[in-house]
């Protein structure tokens, strides 16, 4: 019935074969594999092979997802595609995804709110379920970051990575994914970007990092109050995965003291859209979370944009 609430059936994420530690960048970026762990916390990351396209990241994630939540690909009528890092910006990469998984004729779009990208699709997904538009939905972020880096930049190159992380939405009689908290600031959007077609991305990490840690705290404090929460009651709390030392900093501001902490960003890196979902699918593989624990998502990033809401975990 339109108006009810919607839910995450289940997560999954699809990681590429590839492991990279930081000993393998750090001789060509002139630094040490401690440096790279000390600025970012990171300790390795996923680069994507040939055949690891994004689309076919994202099926990957979604077919896992699906088989989670004891559903088939013809169960799905929306497919929406988080993703900044499509090779052309022409087609996008959800009706790919589709096809992959063998659904014919459903609705399929991409968003492109980089890093804040899952949030935002999830939100979108949120309204077209409870609305009764959607009755099962593929929220998917996919990345290949290490596309559109410059092996050679000290200050990206250790941070992106791939990778690909699908929720299942489906409908519920009571409210699974709290409103979400969204928005952006354009007048700051130079601040990370890609300048051209063929370009690499530029990023100015520490004005980044200041409005991360002191603006989105209250976007944070605002997705728990639309959820009738404090932050002191989230079993979760699952951020863009930036940085260890940003991600650490935004949960002691939040005063999320009994929340899980997801710290996917050690072992998986920067992937964009795809970090929130791979951060929560992996917090809920570990047992860290349980059904119907209250976790907060807040993805954020180029634009710059961000969105943040309160799910229960699936």
């Amino acid at each position: 019935m339109p108006g009810a609430g919607s839910r995450i059936a289940a997560v999954a994420g699809a990681r590429p074969d590839r492991i990279v530690r930081n000993a393998e960048l750090a001789a060509s970026l002139g630094v040490s594999a401690e440096w790279i762990e000390r600025r970012t916390g990171i300790r390795e990351r996923r680069f994507a092979g040939p055949e690891e396209s994004v689309p076919k990241m994202a099926a990957n994630a979604a077919g896992k997802a699906l088989s989670a939540a004891g559903l088939t690909p013809a169960d799905v009528d929306l497919v929406v595609l988080a993703t900044c890092s499509m090779p052309s910006s022409m087609p996008g990469g959800a009706a790919s995804v589709a096809a992959l998984l063998g659904i014919g004729g459903t609705a399929a779009f991409d968003v492109n709110a980089a890093c804040a990208g899952f949030c935002y699709g999830l939100g979108i997904a949120d309204g077209l379920v409870r609305a009764g538009t959607s009755r099962c939905a593929l929220v998917v972020g996919a990345e290949r970051m290490t596309d559109w880096v410059d092996p050679a930049d000290v200050n990206t190159a250790p941070i992106f990575a791939d990778g690909a992380g699908a929720a299942v939405v489906v409908p519920a009689p009571e409210t699974g994914i709290h409103p979400v908290v969204w928005g952006g600031d354009g007048n700051r959007a130079s601040l990370i970007t890609i300048p051209d077609r063929h370009g690499h991305v530029m990023m100015q990490g520490q004005p980044v990092y200041r409005w991360a840690t002191t603006e989105l705290v209250a976007v944070a404090e605002e997705a728990c109050a639309r959820s009738g929460r404090r932050p002191a009651d989230l079993k979760g709390l699952v951020t863009h995965q930036a940085n260890l030392r940003l991600l650490e900093l935004l949960a002691s501001r939040l005063g999320a003291v009994n929340a899980a902490v997801a710290r996917d960003v050690v072992e998986a890196g920067n992937t964009s859209a795809a970090s929130v979902p791979l951060a929560l699918s992996r917090l809920v593989a570990q047992g860290d979370l349980q059904p119907g624990d209250p976790v907060l998502l807040l993805g954020f990033g180029a634009g710059l944009s961000y969105a943040g809401q309160v799910i229960h975990c699936p």
